[in-house]
Formats: structure tokens, sequence, C-alpha cells
């Protein structure tokens, strides 16, 4: 098995090969698995095709049916969350922006809150948390390294490199920046997902729900929901009556079933499902970098962008070891294990494996980055860190003492 080293990542980056992919087959820590929900309560079901041969050797292709336990959206949470612990623990270096919500105050919420990055933030450094925040007491996208990102796109990707470079390779549309829709949109490089498969028959659960509360509290006493959110046995004109149960207090009977918020119909209570295993396919697309360019002072050169994509795919390959180890403890009730697969480079049909742990990746990275600076590309180790404007400090702390005063969810 080849180990990975820079000059091999740097060829197959140059050209050599059109991506990089892995497959891991993972088996489910439990008779039932839980795959996310959607709306409604539905689990994402389709039927997939599994090419697999039959006793003398021959390639057969079977229809079976399939679950997604976690999608390519919530995959590149799990590999940006990957990485900041990594960064957190000193594993690897990289530019790295955030919002720090404690700093300078004494409110409580915000120093809960505390620091936001880029690797936590729906929209990478595109998100309005950022937008709404100010560097030197100027709004983020008007100073320094905020306005670079004003000129970003495909064909000037230096200042993405330099300020977020996983935006890279998770993919952004910059549609709130001063171009609005005509913002810059890049794709993903980096996908990944989950699948669990069923075999030829969907096999679902049932999961009954009930709470019996040790001391026995009936729905046979009025109680009424105060204004400051608490409860009251007194009855006000202006009080809503509610039930034990909405106080978390009582008792609530064992059944399949519940209220549908929207129809307030019944439903079933979605039960897991029995999957023979499960499979995380990842694809980094060296031909998506290689759209990029990495011009610096205005001049471009093809070594230099080679560089640049070499450090954005050995950060890929970081970020894919590193969650290895983080492991697959999806949801409750979702617990996967397994082996990793081998990497291999795949193009012009053929495939080379090779082997990469997360000691070697995080060298890798290191390596890579190196050799970006030594032909003057950009990457910065100290954190570009802004503070919440007044006015998102204001709405964010307001938002979360009047969520403390409202009604608690049933159950």
């Amino acid at each position: 098995m080849t180990i990975l080293n820079l000059e091999l990542l740097d060829k197959a980056v140059s050209g050599e090969y059109a991506g990089i992919r892995r497959t891991t087959r993972l088996e489910p820590q439990g008779e039932k698995i839980f795959p996310p929900t959607y709306e409604g309560g539905d689990y994402a079901d389709e039927q997939r095709l599994v090419h697999t041969k039959d006793e003398s050797g021959n390639d057969r292709t079977e229809v079976v049916e399939t679950v997604l336990l976690d999608s390519v959206q919530s995959q590149a949470n799990r590999l940006e969350l990957a990485l900041l612990h990594a960064y957190d623990n000193g594993r690897i270096r990289m530019p790295m922006l955030q919002v720090d919500f404690g700093a300078n105050t004494e409110d409580p919420i915000l120093r809960d809150i505390g620091r936001l990055t880029a690797l936590e933030t729906p929209h990478r450094m595109c998100d309005a948390i950022f937008r709404n925040s100010v560097l030197d007491g100027k709004p983020f996208r008007d100073a320094g390294a905020g306005a670079s990102l004003n000129s970003a796109r495909s064909a000037n990707a230096t200042p993405v490199f330099s300020l977020c470079p996983t935006a890279l390779l998770f993919g952004f549309w910059d549609s709130t920046g001063p171009r609005g829709g005509l913002g810059p949109r890049m794709q993903r490089a980096l996908v990944s997902e989950i699948v669990g498969y069923q075999g030829k028959e969907r096999l679902e659960g049932k999961r009954p729900a009930s709470r019996i509360g040790p001391i026995e509290i009936e729905d046979n006493v009025d109680i009424y929901r105060t204004q400051d959110g608490g409860w009251t046995l007194d009855k006000g004109d202006s009080l809503k009556k509610i039930r034990p149960s909405e106080i978390n207090l009582g008792n609530i009977p064992p059944s399949f079933y519940h209220e549908d918020k929207k129809t307030k119909k019944r439903k079933l209570n979605h039960g897991g499902v029995t999957l023979d295993y499960a499979v995380q396919h990842v694809v980094l697309s060296l031909a998506a970098l290689r759209r990029l360019r990495f011009p610096i002072n205005g001049e471009t050169s093809a070594e230099i962008d080679n560089v640049a994509r070499t450090v954005l795919a050995a950060l890929g390959l970081a970020a894919i070891c590193f969650l290895d180890e983080d492991g697959y403890d999806l949801r409750s009730r979702c617990l996967l294990d397994g082996k990793p697969g081998d990497f291999e480079f795949v193009g012009h049909g053929e495939h080379r494996p090779f082997a990469l742990n997360a000691k070697e990746a995080a060298a890798l990275l290191g390596k890579a980055v190196e050799g970006a600076r030594s032909v003057g590309l950009p990457w910065p180790e100290t954190p570009v860190t802004l503070q919440p404007s007044a006015n998102l400090a204001k709405l964010v702390s307001e938002s979360r003492r009047r969520s403390m005063l409202s009604e608690p969810v049933e159950g």
C-alpha cells in the first residue's frame, strides 16, 4: 500500500487524477438505528443499486432499500468540527475567522456563547453573524480582511484561502455581500454522506413514548401559565390553562402515537430501522480545486495555483482522518463504527490506493503549508477576531432571555 506524501499529492492535484475517494463500511452498534427525521417526521428513504458478485464471480446488480443516516450538509458540519477540535488541540495551524461574544461584556448570556468560528456557522465566512460584526470598530465587510472578500471569485480565491480556506472545500455563496445574488458561489469540493442499507425490504420499528412521574401528579387540577413563564393554581382572566405535562410534571400515558403540530392529527412515533450495514461515501474532487486561481499582487502562475490547491487537498484529507478519530455517533441511538476504508486516487479509469491516518495527515498539511509560504501565499495563523455589533449583541441577548420565558415543549 502506497503511503501518501506531498510529492504524490502535488502530482495528483496538478492533473494526474480527477479526485480522491474512500468508502468505509460501518456497522450499527445496536439492533436498531435512528435516522434523522425531516418535515412531517419522515425518514429519507430511497432505492439504490448495489453492485456485487455472484457465487461464480460474475458481476451482479441489486436494487436495495436505503435510508439516509447523515446528509452531505451534516457531514460537512462534522468534518468542520473535526478540524476545529484538531485546531483547538494544537494539532494543526490554519487561518481562523471568529466572533468573540464574551469579550468586554458582563452579560452572562453573551459570555456563555463565547467564541464562534467560521467552522461552526452555517454560511462560513459569509454568514450574517460575521456580516453584523465589527473589526477594529468598522463593519467586517468594510475593513481589512473582510473587505478583501468583496473581490473573491474562482479566479481570485486568495482572499478566501487566507481567511477561511475550508470555504473552498465545503463551498459557499456570498449572496448577501455587496454584489447580492451575483456574489461568488463556489461548489463543494469535498462531499461525504452516510447511507444505511436495509436489503430488499425496509424494516421499520415502533417506538412507545411515555413518562411516569415519581410524585404521580394527574391531570385533575387546573394549572395556569403566568406572564413570566411560570405557573400558578390561581385562575386569572388572561392566564392560559395548561396540563401538568406542559411544565414537565405529571404522567404521559404510554403510546405509539403523537400529535402532529401542524395537522393536529395522530401520527406514529418514528421507531428506527433495522440495517444490514451502513456506508460512508467520501469524494474529494481535485477537478473542482483545479478551477480555482490564486493570484498574488494581481499576478497568477501555474506553480502557485497548484501549491494552493495542494494545501486545500491536504486540509480536506486531514478533516476526513480527524473525523475518524472523533467517531460516528450521529445522534441518540445512532452509533456506527468500522475500520476506515482505503483512500484511492481515481482518474482516467484508473485507481491507485494509498494509506493515510490522522497523524500523517496533519504532518502532510504542515508540509503543504510550508510550500505555500515559500511561494508567497498568505496563511496567517493568528485568528481574525471580530466583536458583535451593538445591535447583534442586543438582539442575541434579548432573544435568548425571551426564550427562557417562553412555554416549554410538552414532554
